[in-house]
């Protein structure tokens, strides 16, 4: 065979690999699913949310924290900086209201992702653990809630080589965490282009304290959502590429023994626990897709998945609800309070829905 022949064979064997892996990866990412809408009553866009509401948290008496402003490889986003608002559940009218930050913060690069809330048993100060990424790099930020200012109070930035592409946060202490990373790669063009077609279950989940930074759970295609059981018991994993919820069993040295994987039948993002049921809701995409494509014109859509019993031999999974893109394009989380469920999303607007 001559030089020109081989090369046209290698060439043909590469187009024949990168085919077989995007006709993969669009399957994994559901991208021939067609949405049908199920809506819930009364869903009220909140003010002020309109660069995104990528992660909620609930905390305290009907309080929760909302990050906005994620910038994130491949996904529509805003140029404003990141903030963080607070919402009052208890409200009739929910109103984010944003919270101030000190002057010796550097705001202009703080690009907020997941975020966890630990409220200290001694003094029920609240702090707050924000995963955000300047100049496309990953770190932790720490912060100290100051309610009667309505201010975040800046402690302390988490920094390692094994916090390379972290995701979603899981606080423990006010020095020890959980996180998912969700790329193998830092690089940005491996990140955005090279793994998504190779889609190999390359990503972890990593713990962090003062004495020791160690992987404890690994084998994802895509670890992003991260909880753990009202009882602390266990940890609840969302590989968002594999559609399953990982139920994770933890020790006393804070490693990870696999459970059960429950399937979920979409890409979900963020998961919240129900502080009193231990049920989970999870914000999703129905089809990455169109999340990947940006198309406005053809919207990625939005979904809520409700998971009752996970610990059952038969956990009841349930679509709570479902839009084709034009109420919310690309739900990441979702919670409730009080009877109302909050939706958010990563780009896009969040809605306050009735549950009742």
């Amino acid at each position: 065979m001559g030089k020109c022949g081989l090369v046209a064979l290698v060439v043909a064997a590469v187009s024949v690999l990168l085919g077989e892996r995007i006709v993969n990866l669009r399957k994994r990412t559901f991208a021939s699913r067609e949405l049908v809408n199920n809506h819930l009553p009364n869903c009220v866009p909140l003010k002020n949310l309109n660069d995104g509401s990528e992660d909620i948290t609930v905390f305290g008496d009907g309080l929760a924290f909302v990050s906005n402003g994620l910038k994130y490889p491949g996904i529509c986003s805003s140029d404003a900086p990141g903030k963080i608002f607070l919402l009052d559940l208890k409200e009739s009218r929910v109103r984010p209201i944003e919270l101030r930050m000190a002057r010796n913060f550097d705001l202009e690069t703080f690009n907020p992702h997941g975020i966890s809330v630990y409220t200290d048993p001694n003094d029920d100060t609240v702090y707050l653990f924000v995963v955000s990424h300047p100049h496309h790099k990953s770190q932790v930020e720490l912060f100290k809630f100051v309610e009667e200012e309505l201010s975040l109070m800046h402690l302390k930035t988490f920094k390692h080589e094994l916090l390379n592409s972290v995701n979603d946060i899981l606080a423990l202490g006010v020095d020890r965490f959980y996180v998912t990373n969700d790329h193998y790669f830092s690089n940005e063009l491996l990140k955005t282009i090279v793994e998504p077609v190779m889609c190999q279950p390359w990503t972890n989940v990593v713990y962090y304290s003062p004495e020791t930074v160690k992987v404890v759970s690994e084998g994802y295609y895509f670890a992003n959502g991260i909880n753990i059981s009202p009882d602390k018991r266990y940890v609840y994993v969302m590989d968002l590429l594999d559609h399953k919820v990982h139920v994770l069993e933890m020790k006393e040295d804070h490693a990870l023994d696999f459970v059960k994987a429950v399937d979920v039948g979409s890409l979900c993002d963020n998961i919240e626990v129900d502080a009193k049921t231990g049920d989970l809701w999870l914000g999703c995409h129905p089809n990455g897709w169109k999340v990947l494509n940006n198309d406005l014109k053809d919207p990625p859509g939005s979904e809520v998945i409700y998971i009752k019993n996970i610990h059952s031999e038969e956990p009841l999974v349930t679509q709570v609800f479902a839009d084709d893109g034009h109420k919310i394009m690309g739900s990441s989380v979702a919670t409730t309070y009080g009877g109302k469920l909050l939706i958010g999303s990563i780009f896009h607007k969040a809605l306050c829905c009735d549950l009742d």
